[in-house]
C-alpha cells in the first residue's frame, strides 16, 4: 500500500431496496472527494461481478442495505487486497443483524428496546404496541408500528418481503434523534421531526416532509447522556470507522439506542454530513476524514 490514497473508485447502487439512495450518495461523495483533491471514479454495481479500475488505492463504499453494509462486499474487497472505507467485514455483518446488534448494546450497557426476532405470529410474546422491522435492511424498508392484533399480521407479512426473520420491539413513543460518530469523535445530535406519522421511508426521502434540528433541542445532561450511549454503542460491535445510531427519546428523559449504521447517506443534506457541518466540517473534509481515517484501519487490520 502506498502511504496516502490518491486514486479513489467510489461504489454505489448495488442489490438493496437502497439502490437510488446509494446512487445518490455515491454521486454525492464522489463529487465531494474531487473537491477534496482526489481523482475518482464512479462503479455502478449491479452484481458481485463488479470491477474496480487498475490503480484504484481506495474503494469508498457509497452501497446501502444489502450487499453494502452487511459484510458480503467487504469479503470480496478483501479477497482481491482492495482497501475499503468503513467498518470491516466481521463489523458490517454484527451491525447489519439488528437482533445481535442489540445484544452488543446491551452488553455495554446501551438501553434499547425490549424486542424478539420472529418469523410467525404465532411465536410474538410482547404486548402491543409493538414496533415491526426486518432484522437486516435499511433505511426504514419494511417497518410499521403496530396497535392491534390484526395490524401485526400484516405487519410481519410486509417486513418478511424483506428478511427471513423480523424483530418485533416495545413500541416507544418519543423523539426520533440520531447521533453520527467519526473516529472516536461524536457529533452533535439531529433531532428528526416528521410533520406526520414516523420517520418512514417515505419521511426519509420525501423533500419537505421531515424537519431536522441540529444541535437536537435538547438540555445538556440529556444530550451528554446520548451522546455517552452512541459512543459506547458505535465501540460494541467493533471498529466502525464511522457511524450514525438512531435514538428515540420516550418522555423526554429516556433514550432508547435503535440501531448503527455503518453505511449511512452520505448526500450533502443526509444526517452525518448536517451532524458534520454543525461543528465546521464540510461534506468534503468530512469524505476525506472518512477516507484517512479506514485507510489507516486497513494498514493495521493488514499490519496485524
Amino acid at each position: 500500500m502506498s502511504d496516502k490514497p490518491q486514486r479513489i473508485a467510489v461504489l454505489k447502487g448495488g442489490l438493496s431496496a437502497e439502490r437510488e439512495v446509494s446512487m445518490r450518495s455515491g454521486a454525492a461523495a464522489a463529487e465531494a472527494l474531487r473537491e477534496a483533491g482526489y481523482e475518482v471514479s464512479e462503479v455502478t454495481v449491479d452484481d458481485a461481478r463488479f470491477v474496480v479500475p487498475d490503480g484504484t488505492d481506495l474503494v469508498f463504499l457509497a452501497l446501502h442495505g444489502t450487499f453494502g453494509e452487511d459484510g458480503q462486499v467487504q469479503d470480496i474487497l478483501d479477497a482481491k487486497g482492495i482497501a475499503y472505507t468503513g467498518a470491516n467485514a466481521a463489523t458490517s455483518r454484527i451491525a447489519f443483524d439488528k437482533e445481535k446488534t442489540k445484544k452488543k448494546f446491551q452488553e455495554r450497557g446501551v438501553p434499547t428496546p425490549q424486542g424478539q426476532l420472529v418469523r410467525r405470529i404465532e411465536e410474538v410474546t410482547l404486548s402491543l404496541p409493538l414496533f415491526v422491522k426486518p432484522n437486516a435492511q435499511g433505511s426504514s424498508v419494511g417497518t410499521h408500528p403496530v396497535l392491534s392484533r390484526e395490524d401485526l399480521e400484516s405487519a410481519l407479512a410486509d417486513a418478511l418481503k424483506f428478511d427471513s426473520s423480523v424483530l418485533v420491539e416495545r413500541f416507544i413513543q418519543g423523539r426520533e434523534l440520531t447521533v453520527g460518530v467519526l473516529g472516536g469523535e461524536v457529533l452533535p445530535i439531529v433531532e428528526i421531526h416528521p410533520l406526520a406519522g414516523f420517520y418512514d421511508y417515505t419521511n426519509k426521502y420525501t423533500k419537505g416532509a421531515t424537519e431536522y434540528f441540529c444541535p437536537a433541542r435538547l438540555p445538556d445532561e440529556i444530550t451528554a447522556l446520548i451522546q455517552k450511549y452512541a459512543l459506547a454503542a458505535h465501540r460494541s460491535i467493533g471498529r466502525t470507522i464511522y457511524s450514525r445510531i438512531d435514538f428515540l427519546l420516550e418522555k423526554d428523559q429516556y433514550p432508547y439506542c435503535l440501531e448503527i449504521n455503518t453505511i449511512p447517506g452520505m448526500t450533502a443534506t443526509s444526517l452525518l454530513p448536517k451532524a458534520a457541518a454543525a461543528v465546521g466540517i464540510s461534506f468534503p473534509q468530512l469524505c476525506r476524514r472518512i477516507v484517512e481515517l479506514s485507510w489507516t484501519a486497513r494498514q493495521e487490520e493488514r499490519n496485524a
